[in-house]
């Protein structure tokens, strides 16, 4: 007997692989654990999400055409 440990984070790859084992004859067991975002961020984790977030709302801000962002030769003879 082998035991196989998977981690799935989404609800839907979660059908599908409980489906793939059902078709395969295979028995498993489910055991939900809690999610981490449970606790809170540390102050690393916390600058990185706040840097992200910031990011991601240019990216939003320039798709709409509202900014216009830098280009990659700016950028590298900034630094």
């Amino acid at each position: 007997m082998t035991t196989l440990t998977v981690n799935i984070d989404n609800k839907k790859s979660e059908k599908a692989v409980k489906a793939v084992l059902d078709a395969l004859g295979l028995s498993y067991n489910v055991e939900a654990t809690p999610a981490d975002t449970d606790r809170p961020l540390n102050k690393s984790e916390q600058r990185l999400y706040n840097n992200l977030k910031k990011s991601f709302e240019e990216i939003r801000l320039h798709q709409e055409g509202k900014i216009e962002l830098k280009d990659a030769r700016t950028l590298l003879n900034e630094l």
